[in-house]
């Protein structure tokens, strides 16, 4: 097959089939992000690669290795967003939305771009939906935050999915970490891929997917040992507050995020589901990016949720997708009078709602049942001459066989929409 003919690598398309998953998953985590306050916003594909080195750390994967990044026609390098937060915090800082009454909630749903290896449920462009709280320091924003994500499982029917926390602490308590790290993985045998992180970013060898790596890792330093008074306080306070809230947990010492903005309290929620990428969303506290992109300091916290993962273990857990809409009714017409009959009441039951159809094919009635069998239509009406000059038609149950016979002048679209209240 010609590559023009092939979606590229680590992509995938979306077909009519399936969507229905998809707008069942975008319409719960958007009705749950609401009941939370939060409002939508959508930014643009790419940014500029600035945004990405400064807001994420020139140091990480991501940035080091991962992003699609170019030089566009006016020689400024542009790149895909790898992830939602930046971009969020950018759109924040220039329309002013930090100076509104605070806290600002925000949420998401975007495409992220990643070079690297596809994943069952994570490809190089995969779906993400975001949310993003700023101005809101209080450790009960944690909890709320991580509730919220709590909140979308539950409604999407999921089970066993499971919460680890962590405290990462500050930049202050982290400094001491690193060093403890570097001393402690110096002399290991590591993979290269750790060998190079050692001095760049030695937290990610924490989370490194190499099992001999990840052995070593079970007897590295803890950074709970490191964090201070003030931090190790808020993450009690999180801890608290997410049991008042009857939301179960595990502290996994060693759990740590990527990225170079999280401060404090970082967290995953995993389901088994998923064999070794369990990870089906992930997020913490940022207090330090805005000021980072050059905005006055506000906190902010939030969480990336995978659209594919999560569709994943829904499908693996059998959990209820809202079904795919159907064609309402089908009209098939017999000759040109009964096909502009036909196209009139289409265009009158659309304008109320339903999902109507019409021949646009030429086919026979045969073939036109047929078709109508194919969308999976709940009922059908036969236009021909009688019909016409009578002023009446039938219309057949396409799952029972019943008819009604039904006045096709005066509200054809309320009498329609009887037999549907019937049924």
């Amino acid at each position: 097959m010609p590559l023009i003919t092939q979606a590229p690598k680590g992509t995938k398309d979306k077909l009519p089939a399936e969507i229905y998953k998809w707008h069942t998953v975008e319409k719960i985590t958007k009705a749950v992000a609401e009941t939370y306050g939060c409002k939508e916003i959508r930014t643009p594909t790419f940014e500029h690669t600035e945004l990405f080195e400064r807001g994420m750390g020139g140091t990480t994967d991501v940035v080091q290795k991962e992003m699609y990044t170019f030089i566009d026609k006016g020689e400024r390098s542009i790149t895909l967003k790898p992830e939602g937060t930046a971009g969020a915090a950018r759109a924040a800082l220039e329309h002013g939305l930090l100076g509104l009454a605070l806290p600002l909630k925000l949420f998401y749903f975007t495409s992220c771009f990643r070079y690297e290896a596809p994943q069952s449920g994570r490809l190089r462009e995969h779906k993400q939906f975001g949310v993003e709280f700023y101005g809101a320091k209080k450790p009960l924003a944690d909890a709320e935050v991580i509730s919220l994500a709590a909140d979308v499982f539950a409604r999407l029917g999921l089970r066993g999915v499971r919460l680890e926390i962590n405290s990462i602490g500050c930049p202050d308590c982290r400094g001491e970490y690193k060093r403890e790290l570097i001393g402690f993985y110096a002399d290991k045998d590591l993979c290269n891929l750790c060998k190079d992180r050692l001095e760049r970013n030695p937290l990610r060898l924490l989370d490194c997917k190499n099992p001999h790596c990840r052995e070593i890792s079970h007897s590295a330093p803890v950074i709970t040992r490191h964090v201070c008074e003030s931090c190790g306080g808020h993450f009690s306070a999180v801890k608290s507050a997410l049991s008042a809230l009857g939301i179960a947990y595990t502290e996994n010492p060693r759990l740590v995020r990527g990225l170079d903005y999280y401060t404090n309290t970082v967290f995953e929620f995993k389901s088994d589901s998923l064999g070794a990428q369990d990870t089906i969303c992930a997020g913490g506290r940022y207090d330090g990016l805005i000021e980072e992109l050059g905005g006055n300091p506000v906190s902010g916290l939030g969480f990336g949720m995978g659209l594919e993962r999560l569709i994943l273990v829904m499908q693996s857990q059998d959990a209820a997708f809202e079904p795919a809409k159907t064609c309402d009714i089908y009209i098939a017409p017999l000759d040109t009078p009964a096909e502009l009959l036909g196209a009139k009441l289409v265009k009158n039951l659309r304008e109320s709602g339903f999902w109507a159809e019409i021949d646009l094919a030429g086919r026979g009635l045969n073939a036109q049942m047929k078709y109508a069998d194919k969308l999976g239509a709940r009922f059908s009406m036969v236009l021909g001459s009688n019909e016409v000059e009578g002023g009446k038609a039938v219309i057949k149950n396409m799952q029972s066989g019943e008819k009604f016979e039904v006045d096709l002048g005066g509200d054809f679209v309320g009498k329609f929409g009887g037999v549907l209240l019937d049924i």
